[in-house]
C-alpha cells in the first residue's frame, strides 16, 4: 500500500528535505564518495550502481508503507548530500497517524557532517513529527560502539534510555552474521519545546 503519511518537501534555510527519488542517485553517489571513513557503522553505497539499487530499495519500502525517505539537499548549491528517513512507525488501533516514529537511516557527505545541514534537518523532521503528526515520542538509535553518532544524537537534545543487547543485526561490513548492541534515545512531546528552542538557537 502507499504510505498514508505523505510528506511534502521540508524547506529550511540551509537544507531542503526532498522526497527521495531515483533522480537523486547520481548526486548521492558523489556525496558518498567524499570520505568514507565515517561510514563504518552505516551502510552507504560506494558507487553509482549500488546507489541506484539502494535508492530503489528505499522506494520499495516507501511504497510498502514502511518508511518515508528524503534526500538531504544543501540549499547553498542545490547538491544532494545525504539521506534520512522516518521509519518504525507505531500506530494505535485504526488511527492513520502514528503515536511514535523513529528518525534514522541517516548519512551525510563528509563535508556536510557536523554542520548546520544536519542540525536543521533534524529540526525539520522533529517539527513534522511533533507539530503535524502530534506524536508522543521520536526515537533515535545507534550501534552502541558508534561514539560519533551517539554524541550527535545527544547534541540534538535526545535523552539516552539505555543499551539493548543484541538488539538487531550488525550493519558493519564483515559482521553480517552478528548482532549488535543498540543504544536507544528519544525525545518526548513534553520535551519538544525545549529541544526545538535549543536547535533554533544552535542554528542562529
Amino acid at each position: 500500500m502507499t504510505h498514508p503519511l505523505n510528506v511534502p518537501t521540508l524547506e529550511g534555510t540551509r537544507v531542503r528535505l526532498e522526497p527521495l527519488a531515483t533522480s537523486h542517485a547520481s548526486a548521492l553517489a558523489s556525496a558518498a564518495g567524499e570520505d568514507r571513513q565515517t561510514y563504518r557503522f552505516t551502510p552507504v553505497p560506494k558507487d553509482l550502481a549500488s546507489m541506484n539499487t539502494y535508492v530503489e530499495d528505499l522506494l520499495v519500502d516507501r511504497d510498502a508503507g514502511l518508511i518515508v525517505p528524503f534526500a538531504q539537499v544543501d540549499v547553498s548549491d542545490g547538491r544532494a548530500v545525504g539521506v534520512t528517513r522516518f521509519m518504525t512507525f507505531r500506530f494505535r488501533g485504526d488511527e492513520t497517524r502514528p503515536f511514535a516514529v523513529e528518525i534514522g537511516g541517516t548519512w551525510l557527505a563528509a563535508s556536510a557532517q557536523r554542520s548546520p545541514v544536519n542540525t536543521e534537518a533534524k529540526l525539520l523532521l522533529l517539527t513534522q513529527a511533533f507539530d503535524v503528526w502530534n506524536v508522543t515520542r521520536v526515537d533515535f538509535k545507534s550501534d552502541a560502539r558508534n561514539e560519533r553518532s551517539r554524541a550527535a544524537i545527544l547534541r540534538i537534545g535526545a535523552s539516552f534510555e539505555g543499551v539493548l543487547r543484541r538488539w538487531q543485526p550488525s550493519m558493519v561490513v564483515g559482521e553480517e552474521d552478528l548482532y549488535r548492541d543498540t543504544a536507544m534515545y528519544s525525545v518526548l512531546d513534553s520535551e519538544w519545546p525545549v529541544v526545538r528552542a535549543r536547535l533554533q538557537l544552535k542554528l542562529r
